[in-house]
């Protein structure tokens, strides 16, 4: 067998990834700005999101063994696909507090299960040996796809409405859905998606104790955690801020915040894989922590479309260097265990804390103290990323 497979494989799993962008966060940033403009203070916008993500945080572990033992890795992008559908319609139909954060936990449940389940499909096609290279062009696809999604909904969300920006998000997950199915089923090794030698589907998931008996995994889901305390909040409120202050048109300026982010991520991403396959992937999760203290200082200090460029071409760096360097890391760690895909679960678990709070966190502040300030605090957190990595640098430099 050949590390890379042939390309009628890797077509569809392109595609899933360009049109799973609305499954992971492709309706977040204009969930915010929807309920602003029908009266929802920023606290309780926050206090909606954050549920939501509590229930993404609480499965996201369990569904990563679901798919570690499942035969049907496909099956867990068409649930995500579902799940991305009813959380449109939804949000569309009421604007009830408890309706929109049911909405909000449908989406995190596909956010939950996507990550994990691409992981898995690429592994089983690519093998360990050539997966770093193929997670690299998946995320390159996956942020392109983030980029034409923003761009569609900015542009429909300004003339036609918000409906059309939640119209379009089930759209993308219908079609992603579509492609996963071009996959074919024999295309993907299980025992290689899980990062096993050996046959161990019955053998049961041990949750998050996979953590503690893996160190590097630990340090890398803690720092994770920190910096997504820090780092989830500041792009919903910064269009919050622009739009309450009038600077920008809602759905026109959310998008060009995400368009420019993921335009940034294709590159990134790129270089991201280069870097990694020929050194190891500790400088490049070091480096996406260092932009987050950057990204607040400007955030304190341009508001509206002046701060827009440079903000979110750092966001890009950070973010587009780590969606190829956990995955990569997580699946060199754990080879040979059969615990990959649990493994990319706990991590995002323990990722998902931090993130689960950051919208509740950054909205209450934003309320007490002001938008700026916030912005300060919330950067302050990639420090705290930044020592944690650097202090147990010596468990996970190897990878």
């Amino acid at each position: 067998m050949t590390s890379r497979p042939s390309s009628p494989r890797l077509w569809p799993l392109y595609a899933v990834n360009f049109f799973m962008a609305d499954m992971q966060s492709g309706i977040g940033p204009f969930v915010g700005v929807f309920l602003q403009e029908r009266g929802w203070a920023t606290g309780l916008i926050g206090t909606a999101l954050t549920i939501g993500n509590v229930a993404g945080m609480l499965v996201t572990t369990p569904i990563g063994g679901f798919i570690d033992s499942s035969r049907n890795k496909r099956l867990w992008v068409v649930i995500p696909g579902i799940c991305v559908v009813l959380a449109s319609a939804i949000i569309l139909i009421s604007q009830n507090f408890w309706a929109v954060t049911f909405s909000q936990v449908a989406q995190s449940l596909a956010s939950a299960a996507i990550v994990p389940a691409v992981t898995g499909i690429t592994l089983g096609i690519a093998k360990q040996k050539g997966f770093n290279a193929l997670n690299g062009r998946n995320q390159a696809f996956n942020h392109a796809g983030n980029m034409v999604g923003a761009a569609l909904s900015g542009y429909l969300g300004y003339k036609f409405g918000y409906v059309w920006v939640f119209v379009l998000a089930a759209v993308f997950g219908a079609v992603a859905v579509a492609c996963v199915l071009m996959i074919p089923a024999k295309a993907i090794d299980d025992r290689q998606a899980r990062g096993s030698k050996e046959d161990e589907s019955k053998n049961p998931p041990a949750g998050l104790s996979v953590l503690f008996k893996h160190k590097p995994l630990l340090v890398l889901a803690l720092a994770l955690a920190i910096f997504h305390l820090g780092n989830a909040a500041i792009v919903p409120l910064y269009g919050l801020a622009a739009v309450s202050a009038g600077e920008a048109n809602g759905p026109s300026f959310v998008a060009t915040i995400v368009v420019i982010a993921q335009g940034v991520m294709i590159v990134t991403s790129l270089v991201g894989m280069q870097v990694a396959g020929k050194r190891n992937y500790w400088p490049v999760i070091l480096v996406s922590f260092m932009v987050l203290p950057i990204r607040g200082v400007l955030a304190f200090f341009v508001t509206g479309w002046w701060g827009v460029v440079p903000m979110q071409v750092l966001d890009g760096i950070g973010t587009g260097l780590q969606t190829v360097a956990v995955p990569g890391m997580v699946a060199r760690s754990l080879d040979g265990t059969g615990r990959i895909n649990l493994g990319q679960g706990a991590v995002i678990t323990v990722q998902g804390i931090g993130a689960s709070l950051s919208p509740a966190l950054g909205g209450w502040i934003a309320q007490w103290i002001g938008y700026g300030p916030t912005f300060l605090l919330l950067g302050g957190f990639g420090l705290a990323s930044m020592a944690l990595w650097l202090a147990f640098g010596v468990h996970v430099k190897k990878y």
